[in-house]
């Protein structure tokens, strides 16, 4: 799971970055639904991270809100 939260919360800032290299307004609109769904997946890991116990409460609840 830690690699998976790894991945998906560097792929929100990768694809954050080619958000900023749109060519047009759709394909921002297009970039930035990819960067929202990464968002939404690191959620999901940290989640999962504090349900299974891996994740004090205080370290989840920080990096929650900073997601």
């Amino acid at each position: 799971m830690i690699k998976q939260l790894v991945r998906s919360s560097t792929s929100v800032a990768a694809n954050y970055r080619s958000c900023l290299r749109a060519k047009s307004k759709p394909d921002f609109i297009s970039k930035i639904s990819t960067v929202v769904e990464e968002s939404d997946e690191t959620l999901f890991w940290l989640e999962m991270l504090y349900e299974t116990k891996y994740l004090e409460k205080e370290k989840y609840e920080l990096l929650y809100n900073e997601s």
